[in-house]
């Protein structure tokens, strides 16, 4: 099994039809799907590439060499004792910094700054367009998963968008340290670009881990938490996680269109109260996203159903 993968072009061809039941599929089977043909000029994807890696080495490379999990890992590898994995179970072995509309962005390189906003601007557009394909393909009114995300109309509402960026650099020992731990993800959509050399990213899958493929200059879409609310349970929020490898710097940069705080998020009236197809229909609360992202906060790996229940009633 290989995660899907969807021609965005053919939307605008004759076969669009088919290209829409594909993203259904995607979102209701897989939770995960990677876009090509997308519109994102790959001259700008390019230089998104150059500008993180170097990054990385500029500013990142050194701290990261003195994290926790470095010192963990050396000091381990050191004394040769303490090879419990409770010691690393807690660990990720990843660096992460996250660029917003009013946060302080890296420096080094110089076209960081610029390459980057034009980057997030493209991936926002990309996202909108993707929520409103699912807005047609869940038979609500165009423009539904926007609306409820940004709280509101008019200018003082709007959405959160964040982009990630992560490099997994290269692990002595990855069978005793995870890149990143199984979880799903909090929010809307999000939009993933990943190294295209370097495997690690895996979504279970049927009781399995599956690889997303690495891909030249492909968007990976996959469906957050509050994709799943608002779907009634028929688009799955996927369990995912990031494996470490002993060589190769794995470049990961995800883009999330989610919620404002204040949002209210429910199952959409016309698809609230319709069953799964075993006939089972799971109740999800209505619930504010900031409550929500509390809770996530503490229970980030673990499993999601809970995080429903214990935020609902609060809005």
């Amino acid at each position: 099994m290989a995660i899907p993968v969807i021609d965005m072009s053919k939307l605008d061809g004759e076969e669009r039809a088919e290209t829409m039941a594909k993203i259904a599929n995607g979102c209701e089977e897989w939770g995960f799907f990677q876009l090509i043909n997308h519109g994102i000029p790959v001259e700008l994807l390019e230089k998104v590439k150059k500008v993180c890696s170097e990054c990385f080495k500029l500013d990142r490379e050194k701290r990261f060499n003195d994290s926790a999990p470095v010192q963990l890992l050396n000091g381990l590898l050191e004394t040769k004792k303490g090879w419990d994995q409770e010691q690393l179970k807690n660990t990720d072995w990843e660096d992460v910094f996250t660029l917003l509309d009013d946060n302080e962005w890296p420096s080094q390189p110089l076209e960081f700054k610029e390459t980057m906003r034009e980057y997030r601007s493209e991936l926002k557009k990309l996202a909108e367009r993707m929520m409103e394909i699912m807005d047609e393909n869940l038979g609500l009114e165009k423009g539904y998963i926007k609306k409820v995300f940004c709280g509101g109309e008019g200018p003082e509402h709007g959405p959160l968008f964040g982009t990630k960026v992560s490099h997994y650099p290269p692990c002595p020992l990855p069978d005793r340290v995870i890149g990143l731990r199984a979880h799903t993800d909090a929010g809307g959509v999000i939009l993933l670009f990943q190294d295209d050399q370097v495997r690690g990213l895996q979504v279970l899958k049927g009781g399995e881990w599956l690889d997303v493929q690495p891909m030249a200059n492909a968007i990976v879409i996959n469906t957050g938490d509050q994709i799943e609310v608002l779907s009634n349970g028929r688009y799955k929020s996927a369990w995912h996680r990031v494996l470490a490898t002993p060589d190769g710097n794995r470049r990961s940069i995800a883009s999330f269109y989610n919620p404002t705080l204040k949002a209210a998020i429910a199952p959409a009236p016309k698809l609230s109260g319709q069953a799964n197809e075993n006939g089972e229909a799971f109740a999800y609360p209505k619930f504010v996203f900031g409550d929500y992202m509390d809770v996530y906060a503490e229970q980030k790996f673990l499993p999601k159903e809970p995080r429903f229940q214990a935020v609902g009633g609060h809005e």
